[in-house]
């Protein structure tokens, strides 16, 4: 008999629907120990984390998908779907369907915020095993590993002493507030339009034209209502009827404020239009907000110009807005979106992606990007950036904005400075007070909530921020990186320039901070032709598949997934160009002789500044810091002392600190400076590990940053068919704009094996055409249309827009006959029923055949308490009792799989054995499918 044969592009109407059950995911529930839900406050576009395949159950066809997964039906297809047992709440990380360490693509999440889809021609073949859900690098479908602690006692840091200034002290003016709403925009690819609003704050009775913050709120709810609690929270937009747009542009108030006394206009504008269309956005709506963005800095420029006019009420209150001295402030996928801003206003986008087509009136002086995504790996490099990373992330929890800082070395001028700064225990969602409970208008909660205890990010322990401590530190550092990077105070620079100092403002929050930018000389910046001798080795920053070249590999041991320097661009498993050099050593001292290519120039410097990790609550690593020039002098700089963050199996702790040691020993000794051959670091103490990110030349204060425009790199795709044989090149389309030359490192995935297939470096040229092609296989076998993926990150003087593209193959071969024969239809009890599904021939996908079941013809039907009930759970998510015919279990559906490369498959039906006397017992499913179980003897 032949069955409902399905594969990516063909549907049949016997396949099993998704069951509409309900339920809601707490706010609080990030680590859920029932039913496989752990990280709460996602939704949308991340990290990467390894856990265990869930186990078969009895009876488990060949092939067949993990409990909560469904092959469904959807508008544009068959689509991979995974359904939460309970809401999954709206956020910024990406949820992410994985096979194993395999990124398999972003799903498109349903409305009841359960159900997430990937349509299958975006899955490529023989990939769905091990499934896994994923959102910055945290299961949510699995509970977290308890044994992948870190060793020892979290801790707090040492208090560190004051800084030489506050930024975070109130300046002279009085404030004024009030909100604007004009006319909405349309944004390409979005299909409803979005809101132009904004609350403004500023100072009373400033003289002349005054600096202009823009501050942009992150990914959440959009709509809800009133009394309704987390049941009428919604991603909607518009918002239906009876609902209200969530405030979130108002939850940044009080830096404002402090900002506003001290003489800025500030305003902060709302996303809500955005956040609810973003999952159309392969970017995860950077463009979006990008264009969003500068559409409000140009009502800006006109309204402190020739449209003060006809300016809203609270503008014409306000200063005149200085447009050449602009802050943005971003807050999570606001960070990204601003940090495109900064990139679009230097280097303007292809005109199709542009939601904002006017001329530029404006410089941006700097970003403050908290607690943000980075899809695309693509930092403006030239435009100075301080990043807070919140070390109780319980959304972004990769802490990906790391890539802010670490992305931007080699890039661009480097005069720009980038800082990344640690909250300790802070988490995402307290910064706005719109998203933090007892201050918010709509239902707000805490993202890092565990139903554990946890000894560093619980409410209540040493190194928990409570809400009005973060938002206290978190207007503190935007003041800072306002006076540092708009008035060009240099006195503020050590908060944020990695000096062990802090801002009294900031209350109890440890905060600590690393740079590099700011003029600082290269001396070591790992990479394959950097030589390492002792005990210690260049790894990959990245490398999933080989533990022996991994810096950090995922085991319990070394919690690899727990570093945000070692985040992975998009779907790349492996990254050829990101280093680091690992140390470790035993009981007696540890000795690292680290040589770049060449001699490298620290002349000029002060210090010797190094981004080391060492693992979480480790206390007292101590290297002793040699370098030796050229002509072999050697001269010992003395000995730093670094501890680990503290840290637990939930937070994101393997972190660079920035130690200094004075390079007055070399210049004593005589040594060339501007010839440094070797850096050599000796560890004592005791056997340990620990991670040299990068070393630099320092001194104190920071260069001028004059703007650049480099040239820009805008992958796209191409849409081809498949050949019969041989193999044809196919070019994917880049567009190049902008002025200069630079460099763009491309990668290209294997879509059968999701392997790295390539990975080069191509130099850029303004106004030349830019050719990379992508060999595409031909074959007669069936399989799904293929992707060939493309991705672009800069490598020098560049910028990449749109980082991803490729060359899309749509499969031009017949799909085999599926047939199923019985093969044990008349059974005794405690023997399973038995079809065989075979094809006609083999494919390089799977293929299955789908039989919903029936009632019997005749006779007594087969229940559910007559099959086995690890198996009905399985395949229904049903228990067994009360006893009922299985053709009444909603929607039950048999699904026969043949694997890839496989000619057959199986379905079972696996019956018990049970003391009930009673006749025989009768199955039957779509297909004509039937069969018997006898009762026992």
């Amino acid at each position: 008999m032949e069955g409902s044969a399905t594969r990516p592009g063909l549907w049949a109407s016997s396949t099993q629907g998704v069951a509409d059950e309900r339920g809601d995911l707490d706010m609080g529930m990030r680590h859920a120990s029932i039913a496989a839900v752990v990280v709460a406050m996602v939704m949308g576009i991340g990290g990467a984390a390894r856990g265990a395949p869930p186990p078969t159950p009895p009876g488990a066809p060949a092939g067949a998908l993990p409990a909560g997964w469904e092959i469904t039906t959807g508008p544009d297809g068959p689509a991979l779907t995974w359904r939460a047992p309970r809401r999954v709440p709206m956020g910024d990380a990406a949820v992410e369907f994985h096979a194993g360490d395999r990124l398999l693509g972003r799903p498109r999440p349903d409305r009841d915020g359960r159900a997430f889809r990937l349509d299958l021609d975006e899955v490529a073949p023989g990939a769905l095993t091990d499934l896994q859900v994923r959102a910055a690098g945290r299961r949510l479908d699995a509970p977290a590993r308890a044994t992948r602690r870190p060793p020892g006692t979290p801790a707090p840091p040492a208090t560190l002493p004051p800084a030489p200034v506050d930024p975070g002290t109130p300046g002279p003016y009085q404030t004024v507030t009030g909100e604007y709403t004009v006319p909405a925009v349309r944004l390409p690819g979005f299909p409803e339009p979005v809101e132009m609003q904004g609350v403004v704050v500023a100072p009373k009775g400033a003289p002349g034209r005054r600096p202009l913050a823009l501050f942009l709120h992150g990914r959440h709810y959009t709509c809800y209502t009133p009394g309704a609690g987390w049941d009428g929270a919604t991603g909607d937009w518009p918002c239906p009827r009876g609902t209200r747009p969530v405030p979130s542009h108002r939850g940044y108030l009080q830096a404002q404020r402090l900002l506003a006394s001290q003489g800025y206009v500030t305003v902060s504008i709302s996303a809500n239009g955005v956040n609810g269309q973003d999952w159309n956005a392969e970017d995860g709506g950077a463009q979006a907000r990008s264009s969003l963005v500068r559409t409000h800095l140009a009502r800006w420029a006109g309204w402190a110009g020739a449209d003060r006019a006809a300016a809203p009420a609270i503008v014409r209150t306000a200063p005149p807005a200085d447009l050449s001295q602009v802050l943005l402030m971003g807050h999570s996928r606001g960070g990204e979106g601003v940090n495109r801003a900064a990139l679009d206003t230097l280097s303007p986008p292809p005109a199709d992606q542009e939601g904002y087509p006017g001329q530029v009136r404006w410089t941006i002086r700097g970003t403050v990007l908290i607690g943000p995504t980075i899809f695309g790996h693509n930092p403006a490099a030239d435009v100075p950036s301080l990043t807070i990373l919140p070390g109780c992330d319980g959304d972004v929890a990769d802490l990906q904005g790391q890539i802010y800082v670490d992305g931007t070395r080699g890039v661009g001028a480097g005069t720009a400075p980038h800082s990344a700064v640690y909250a300790v225990g802070a988490n995402h969602n307290y910064f706005n007070t719109e998203w933090t409970p007892g201050q918010a208008a709509a239902p707000a909660g805490d993202d890092f909530g565990s139903e554990e205890p946890d000894p560093v990010c619980s409410p209540g322990t040493a190194t928990r921020l409570t809400a009005t401590q973060q938002q206290a530190a978190g207007a503190t550092y935007i003041a800072a990186a306002a006076r540092l990077f708009v008035a060009g105070d240099d006195q503020v620079l050590p908060l944020i320039d990695g000096s062990p100092v802090r801002a009294p403002s900031a209350g109890p929050a440890r905060i600590l901070a690393h740079a590099i930018g700011a003029g600082r000389a290269p001396l070591v910046v790992p990479d394959p032709s950097v030589r390492v001798s002792g005990a210690g080795r260049v790894c990959a920053q990245v490398d999933k598949r080989d533990p022996a070249a991994a810096c950090l590999w995922d085991d319990p041991a070394t919690g690899g997934d727990q570093s945000p320097h070692f985040v992975p661009f998009e779907y790349v498993p492996a990254d050829p160009g990101r280093h680091a050099v690992a140390l470790d050593w035993s009981a007696t001292a540890g000795r690292v002789n680290v040589r770049p290519a060449q001699p490298m120039s620290v002349a000029g410097s002060r210090s010797l500044a190094l981004r080391v990790i060492v693992p979480p609550n480790s206390t007292g690593t101590r290297l002793a810091v040699g370098v030796t020039d050229a002509s072999g002098r050697r001269a010992s700089l003395g000995e730093v002392r670094l501890d680990g963050l503290p840290g637990t199996a939930y937070t994101t702790s393997y972190w660079g600190r920035e130690v200094r040691i004075p390079l007055r020993a070399a210049a004593v000794r005589g040594l060339d400076l501007r010839r440094i051959a070797a850096l050599e670091l000796v560890a004592s103490g005791g056997s340990g590990r620990a991670w040299l990110l990068d070393a630099w030349g320092w001194r104190p204060g920071t260069p001028a940053v004059q703007p650049a425009a480099p040239v820009r790199v805008d992958l796209g795709e191409v849409t081809v068919r498949e050949g019969d044989s041989g193999s044809q090149l196919y070019r994917v389309p880049v567009r190049v704009s902008g002025r200069g030359t630079g460099q763009v490192r491309f990668y290209v995935l294997d879509p059968l094996t999701g392997a790295l297939a390539s990975s080069r470096v191509v130099p850029v040229v303004a106004g030349r055409r830019l050719d990379y092609w992508v060999r595409v296989p031909g074959n007669t076998r069936f399989g799904d249309d293929q992707l060939y993926w493309v991705g672009a990150t800069a490598v020098r003087g560049a910028v990449v827009g749109d980082a991803t593209g490729g060359v899309r193959v749509l499969e031009n071969d017949p799909m085999p006959e599926i047939t199923v024969e019985p093969v044990a239809t008349r059974v005794a009890e405690g023997e399973s029923l038995t079809w065989r599904v075979r094809l006609s021939a083999v494919a390089d996908t799977y293929l299955w055949t789908t039989h919903t079941v029936l009632p019997p013809a005749a006779g007594p039907e087969l229940s559910t308490t007559d099959v086995d009930p690890d198996w009905l759970r399985w395949e229904t998510g049903e228990e067994p009792l009360p006893s009922r015919p299985l053709s009444q279990v909603g929607g039950f559906t048999l699904v026969g799989v043949v694997p890839t490369g496989e000619l057959t498959g199986e379905m079972t039906v696996p019956t018990i054995t049970d003391a009930v006397a009673e006749p025989a017992e009768h199955f039957s499913a779509e297909g004509g499918l039937t069969g018997t179980v006898l009762p026992s003897p």
